[in-house]
């Protein structure tokens, strides 16, 4: 039996090793239109590569992803993140936890996880193309591809896995709706979001812990680190919000207000202990915990307080504005940019349309799917890699048992 895989990512490669350890008689080709293969792996995780996730419950394993998360939860029943570890390091690449549930391998570099696909594909014989832009899949008679490349170039399969990744355009996907597959709109996902107010001048690296943010007027919100960067905002709270918010913000073209509680702490508490506590200090040298001096100062500004007033010298007015600046400050939104290396796309083929218990199409029988390619996508953390990991390995048996 020959198979092709189109995309020589994670999902790709991960595929292709399951399949030629489940049928060793199966002849493996995967095809990729850049110059170089597994490039998201290497870039991820800061060149690290960001494996998995350790988080261990897989129903909340699954609220990491936006969209996708009703399907993954059988998926990752059947494959899980615990499965992913046992997995490499069966093979050799041993993974450790960060504190934030964020696995590499011990090595910290993702050339180990590169070396370990591409040492297992020398070892299985599996094919890699390089250069080869897919165009056109033509369907024969008896269900078998042949699969065209915009240089004149074409094979025929037997079976097909497209783990091609997401594409940032609807135009991209023309070779697969072609096949029958409806898209969901591709939107980016995983960004952050720029802001030119002024309390953010000079405040670049600044970050605050547990902080809660939400779009007025939607349901949207989100909690966590949040880092003050020279373009507006990042850090992991934002990303999340860019995730789930990705087709609304898409929507209002990225021009949105932003209404930020800086700190979980119980602010009115906070102000009425520090003007019991510390009455004669000014109120600009006294922050509350988590907050820098560099910061702190910024927000009394904001509030309209005198750098020189004493905590017993606040009038009702000016902590009633405090308080406001600390748990509402709202900021006008005016763009996006891309988070690192790290583009993901919200959007791909519509998952009515895939057999999650195989990963087979419910529109071309021998027709597969893995990846970013469906309209899956997670938050940073591991979470996407997870997804191409357990759905490759799902296609790859299923491809491997040599049945439609």
């Amino acid at each position: 039996m020959k198979v092709g895989i189109i995309g020589g990512g994670a999902a790709g490669f991960f595929s292709a090793v399951t399949i030629a350890e489940t049928n060793k008689s199966c002849e493996i080709i995967i095809l990729e239109k850049s110059p170089n293969v597994l490039a998201k792996v290497r870039v991820s995780g800061g060149g690290r590569c960001n494996v998995t996730n350790s988080l261990p419950d897989v129903k909340e394993f699954v609220k990491n992803y936006p969209r996708g998360n009703k399907e993954l939860l059988s998926v990752f029943t059947r494959f899980s993140n615990a499965d992913t570890v046992n997995w490499f390091e069966t093979r050799g690449v041993k993974l450790k936890a960060e504190s934030d549930g964020r696995m590499f391998p011990v090595t910290n570099n993702s050339q180990t996880i590169i070396d370990l696909f591409l040492n297992l594909s020398k070892k299985y014989k599996i094919k890699i193309v390089t250069g080869f832009d897919v165009n056109e899949i033509k369907l024969s008679k008896d269900i078998r591809f042949e699969v065209k490349s915009r240089g004149g170039d074409s094979y025929k399969f037997d079976k097909l896995l497209v783990a091609a990744g997401g594409f940032s355009t609807r135009e991209k996907y023309r070779w697969i709706e072609s096949l029958g597959h409806t898209i969901a709109e591709p939107v980016p996902s995983l960004f952050t979001l720029n802001c030119k107010d002024t309390l953010l001048r000079d405040l670049q690296g600044v970050s605050t812990q547990n902080a809660e943010m939400k779009i007025p007027g939607t349901k949207l919100n989100a909690k966590g680190d949040l880092l003050i960067t020279h373009w507006g905002f990042s850090g992991p709270a934002i990303l999340k919000l860019s995730a789930f918010g990705a087709r609304m913000f898409s929507e209002m073209d990225y021009k949105f207000k932003l209404e930020i509680k800086w700190t979980g702490l119980d602010v009115l508490k906070e102000t009425e202990r520090a003007r019991e506590e510390n009455p004669l200090r000014q109120v600009s040298t006294n922050p509350f915990t988590g907050f820098s001096r560099r910061f702190w100062e910024a927000l009394i500004e904001k509030a309209e307080i005198n750098s020189q007033k004493r905590w017993n010298e606040l009038s009702k007015k000016e902590t009633e504005r405090l308080i406001l600046v600390l748990t509402k400050s709202v900021f006008a939104i005016n763009g996006k940019s891309t988070f690192k290396e790290e583009f993901v796309t919200a959007g791909g083929i519509n998952l009515k349309e895939i057999d999650f218990r195989t990963m087979q199409s419910k529109v071309v029988p021998g027709l597969f799917f893995a990846g970013e390619i469906l309209d899956i996508d997670g938050i940073t953390g591991g979470f996407n890699f997870q997804s191409a990991w357990s759905a490759g390995y799902i296609a790859g048996c299923e491809i491997g048992k040599g049945k439609t």
